[in-house]
């Protein structure tokens, strides 16, 4: 009986082969595609044959289709920023730049011809267009200067943000993953997941940055809380932006390492005495190549993630500027900097795409890959947490629901007491109260757009090659960029907050729709049916559906935590709900600039979304 070859040193990194003399199964492999050497019955033969002939170029076709009108869908809706409020832009211009002059028509006309907008929408974008082309993003609405300066600028603030935070995040990455390494070089089984991982990638950005501004700077006095311009201090932003990031990472390629090294190449490498740096590079290699997308969606995750960190610390990086053109809805502004981040996200997941080609090298689309058997692990500790947490909130409800969250009942930043557990706001408002309607507020907005998300992402799962582009550009805009783009359309509110997030996070459901529509189309009964006269409508309806809504279902519910924190993050950053409204977000950034006088006032909501966080990782965790 033939043995298993080791696989190809890595600089050819060629996939593991069967044996020789193994004979081949009868016909297709699971995914539909004829096997090497099977002998498929004449019809399927046939069938098969034509489908490989067509469908490539067909399909590349609707695939390249796709990304260009996504493209084009973005291009348009950007540059039409102006009108999509329905609001006529020359009146607001006219306000922000000198609200004495009176709006004659004459005034009005002189504006629309000095800013391009003459044309109407149509004429508007046009003139957008071919500044673009020409090198000249705009002129702000409020300050009446070219706004590419100043953009370059503060990119470069964002970028220099952005490269401390990635190494802080590939060291932290490091640093997890070392551990599995090294127990895998002495053949020590290991568990996928750890704490640490968890709980850094249980903290969002705009949860660390109060909280290590807190810790570092107020209490301990070891770096300076705000500004820019010296080392000292990119060290606290670095850190709350790359920390999740790293914990993230680690996570993911520490799992991943897990799965490799249960490969039976492993076994057989170990068996013929190779070892050392050539072991752990082939090791990592094949480890990190299916997970080149997830650190592009790292990078997206930083330039989202910035602007919320660049508020708390002042750092006069390109999201702080866009907080304050969408505030102010400096339109052109916006336009600018939203294109540039967006084009920031698009490259990242070009370079992600490219580093996993050459990754793969020459096993890239050779159909060799050998998949990776499924490592035991137990959910009950992860499920436990989760079970926790969620008990945690709603006992966190229940003692809060019976308060009034909006009278003033005691002092300004009255500490905790029998009468108020939780101590009162920076209004004398019950701190206990708001946060329990707060979870109400949020939860209700977060079950709203996680059904929506659904319904989106089944309806376009069923044409995963036409939504592709799509599916693209939501997964490279951050919920806190469709945030922008909806405040500056809207003003900030929390529809417009819930709207912003819908528009994003449908794209991971839709992947998922989309791999289980083609895995259930490539079952034997839905590809028989045909035969036994039944139609597509009836195909689909009783035969795909009920095979994909169910897993569909169990994603989105996964997915509502992660919802409830990006509607937070919004109202965080003054792009959600608005005062007086109790929501976790507003509540957090209201008691913020009060976190040396009363912590109390900070920590409540704080701790409440750490404990959503931590929820939502377990149940992630549970669930694998």
């Amino acid at each position: 009986m033939a043995v298993d070859q080791p696989p190809a040193p890595p600089d050819q990194h060629r996939p593991v082969q069967p044996p020789p003399e193994r004979s081949l199964p009868e016909g297709p492999s699971p995914d539909g595609s004829p096997v090497d050497g099977a002998r498929p019955p004449g019809p399927a033969r046939r069938t098969r044959r034509a489908r490989a002939l067509w469908r490539p170029g067909a399909d590349g076709a609707v695939t390249a289709a796709s990304r260009a009108g996504a493209m084009v869908v973005l291009i348009v809706v950007v540059g039409l920023l102006p009108w999509l409020s329905g609001n006529d832009p020359v009146l607001t211009i006219l306000r922000a730049t000198s609200a004495e002059r009176e709006a004659t028509p004459e005034v009005l006309a002189a504006v629309r011809e000095r800013l391009g907008l003459a044309g109407g929408p149509v004429g508007s974008l046009r003139h957008w267009v071919e500044g673009l082309v020409s090198g000249d993003l705009g002129t702000s609405w409020i300050s009446g200067e070219p706004v590419g300066a100043g953009l370059v600028e503060a990119l470069g603030v964002s970028m220099t943000l952005m490269a401390a935070a990635l190494v802080v995040a590939l060291v932290t990455a490091v640093l997890l993953v070392l551990p599995v390494l090294r127990d895998g070089l002495r053949g020590v089984e290991r568990r996928r997941g750890g704490v640490v991982a968890a709980a850094l990638t249980s903290l969002p950005e705009y949860l660390l940055a109060p909280v290590a501004l807190l810790v570092l700077s107020v209490y301990l006095g070891l770096l300076p809380p705000y500004g820019w311009g010296s080392a000292s201090q990119v060290v606290l932003p670095a850190l709350s932006l790359g920390l999740p990031a790293g914990g993230l990472l680690g996570g993911l390629v520490s799992d991943s390492v897990t799965s490799v090294l249960a490969e039976r190449w492993v076994a057989t490498w170990r068996t013929a005495g190779i070892g050392g740096a050539r072991f752990v590079w082939a090791v990592l290699r094949r480890a990190l190549t299916p997970l080149t997308g997830q650190v592009a969606l790292v990078v997206v995750g930083l330039t989202g993630g910035a602007v919320a960190v660049e508020k708390v610390f002042a750092v006069p990086g390109l999201g702080r500027s866009l907080l304050g053109s969408a505030t102010a809805q400096d339109v052109p502004a916006l336009q600018a900097g939203v294109l540039i981040l967006l084009l920031l996200a698009l490259g990242a997941g070009a370079a992600a795409a490219l580093a996993r080609r050459l990754l793969l090298g020459q096993a890239a689309g050779s159909g060799g890959m050998s998949a990776p058997p499924p490592v035991a692990r137990s959910g009950r500790g992860a499920g436990l947490v989760a079970v926790s947490g969620a008990g945690a909130l709603v006992l966190l409800v229940l003692a809060g629901t019976v308060r009034d969250p909006y009278t003033v009942v005691a002092s300004r930043l009255e500490p905790p007491s029998w009468a108020l557990p939780l101590g009162a706001d920076a209004l004398g408002r019950d701190v206990l109260a708001r946060v329990a309607h707060g979870a109400l507020e949020t939860v209700v907005s977060a079950l709203a757009v996680t059904a929506v998300c659904f319904v989106v992402g089944l309806a376009l799962g069923m044409a995963p090659r036409a939504s592709v582009g799509f599916v693209e550009v939501a997964n490279a805009a951050p919920p806190v960029l469709a945030g922008l783009l909806v405040a500056a359309v809207t003003g900030p509110s929390g529809i417009g907050a819930a709207v912003a997030v819908a528009c994003v996070a449908w794209a991971p459901l839709a992947a998922h729709a989309a791999a289980l529509v083609q895995e259930a189309r490539e079952r034997p009964d839905v590809v028989l049916a045909p035969v036994l006269g039944e139609g597509r409508v009836r195909i689909m309806t009783r035969r795909v559906l009920p095979a994909v809504v169910p897993s569909l279902a169990g994603h989105a519910a996964l997915r509502l935590p992660g919802i409830a924190l990006a509607l937070a993050g919004l109202g965080f950053l003054g792009l959600g709900a608005q005062a007086p409204t109790p929501e976790w977000g507003l509540v957090l950034a209201e008691a913020l600039p009060y976190i040396e006088r009363a912590p109390w006032a900070v920590a409540t909501p704080a701790a409440a979304l750490v404990l959503l966080a931590v929820t939502a990782v377990a149940a992630s965790r549970a669930s694998r």
